[in-house]
């Protein structure tokens, strides 16, 4: 890429009117070009761009490794780059950062390899853990993880995890996350439960049965005596709340 210093940064004043860590985030990449001599800056602007963003009681800590463009790319002069994030893309993990030319005499558009790292404390399991077993405070201690290496979301609350069911097999040093857990199950398909609902003035308590099987917090659907078909949620007492 043949832009140099000057133009790229002809394009950030119209970057600064948007807010937030993602728009500083793309208006550093503007800096970023194939030349090697470019590498150092880039990487010290866009860790500190990310750094200033982040909320100050945030856990994490953040870096950004910036890749490089195709060696064999032959790029023509540009008087404007503009950096973009690509539709589907997002600033965290292993993503990728669109570089188009907007002032030049050919027009063009490339990708550049960005990988966001996002470090803070999270529960890693001490062992394995078979499918559906019930996780214990024993079963996992606090390290430090790279959240942004997953999609799921880290569970870092005890809260949120102990008395959980492992969803799938889980391995020895895998952080917790909420794709690996469900809630226990509260009864089975065919068991009888009760049905409880509230409205203006009214309170019911009735008896009705399962037609799947149920876990807290999950949406289920039960016959009643008169063959009636409601829906209710899973209460932590295994009871139904729904609405008649």
């Amino acid at each position: 890429m043949h832009t140099n210093r000057f133009f790229c940064f002809l394009g950030l004043p119209r970057m600064a009117k948007k807010a937030g860590a993602a728009a500083l985030l793309l208006g550093a990449a503007c800096a970023v070009q194939a030349q090697a001599d470019w590498g150092q800056y880039t990487q010290q602007w866009i860790d500190e761009a990310v750094q200033r963003n982040m909320p100050t009681q945030s856990p994490l800590r953040m870096e950004v490794v910036v890749g490089q463009l195709d060696g064999r790319l032959r790029l023509s002069p540009c008087a404007r780059v503009e950096p973009y994030l690509p539709a589907g893309a997002r600033l965290w993990g292993r993503t990728r950062l669109g570089l188009r030319c907007l002032e030049g005499p050919t027009r063009w558009s490339v990708f550049l390899p960005v990988t966001v790292k996002a470090f803070g404390p999270a529960w890693v399991l001490t062992g394995d853990v078979r499918s559906g077993a019930a996780l214990s405070e024993a079963d996992a201690t606090e390290m430090e993880v790279d959240w942004a290496a997953e999609n799921a979301a880290i569970v870092a609350d005890p809260s949120q995890w102990v008395g959980q069911v492992a969803a799938r097999p889980l391995k020895a040093g895998q952080a917790l996350r909420q794709s690996m857990l469900r809630a226990p199950q509260a009864f089975q398909a065919g068991a009888q439960v009760r049905i409880s609902a509230q409205g203006n003035g009214y309170a019911i308590s009735a008896a009705g049965q399962a037609m799947t099987a149920g876990s807290v917090g999950q949406t289920v659907r039960i016959k009643m005596g008169n063959g009636k078909i409601v829906s209710g949620i899973v209460q932590d007492d295994g009871t139904i709340n729904a609405n008649l």
